[in-house]
């Protein structure tokens, strides 16, 4: 019996990436042969880091991980998804808010792309971190460290967070 490769496509702009991110992509390598952490471009948001500046510092994070790939991409995230041979969707979720949204936008992609969703909770110690937060933050100069993987380099400030 062939077995294919399970892919995880793990979308998100992830500007900066935190270490919620950080524990959901690791996490899933223990249930996915791959994660691809796909930097979705959208120019609707205010990013603080442009695309490859964010791609630069994952793949320097990840370095040691050879299954972890990070990609951008400007389409539609199910026909990303499909494009790179991804099993699933991967999400993490830290309330009841973001388990609505993401259970409308997981029935949405299965239904026009029969793509399936893994939503993993979040551990409650990053529970109350967000990109949002963090990028403010960084925006009044305060120290993130404690939000944002050890090793990770801003680079608008050439920081590396210890």
């Amino acid at each position: 019996m062939k077995t294919s490769e399970k892919i995880a496509f793990y979308p998100g702009t992830f500007d900066p990436f935190t270490l919620g991110h950080e524990s959901v992509t690791r996490r899933a390598l223990h249930i996915f042969d791959k994660v691809i952490v796909a930097i979705g471009i959208n120019d609707a948001k205010r990013c603080l880091f442009s695309p490859e500046q964010r791609v630069e510092m994952l793949q320097k994070l990840f370095a040691g991980e050879s299954r972890v790939e990070v990609i951008t991409y400007d389409n539609l995230t199910v026909d990303e998804a499909r494009k790179q041979g991804a099993t699933a969707i991967l999400r993490g979720i830290r309330s009841i808010a973001d388990f609505e949204y993401e259970k409308t936008i997981a029935d949405l992609n299965r239904d026009i792309a029969g793509i399936e969703t893994l939503l993993l909770f979040t551990e409650p110690r990053y529970a109350h971190i967000s990109s949002s937060v963090v990028r403010e933050l960084l925006r009044f100069g305060q120290p993130v460290g404690q939000f944002i993987p050890a090793g990770l380099i801003l680079p608008d400030t050439h920081t590396l967070i210890p």
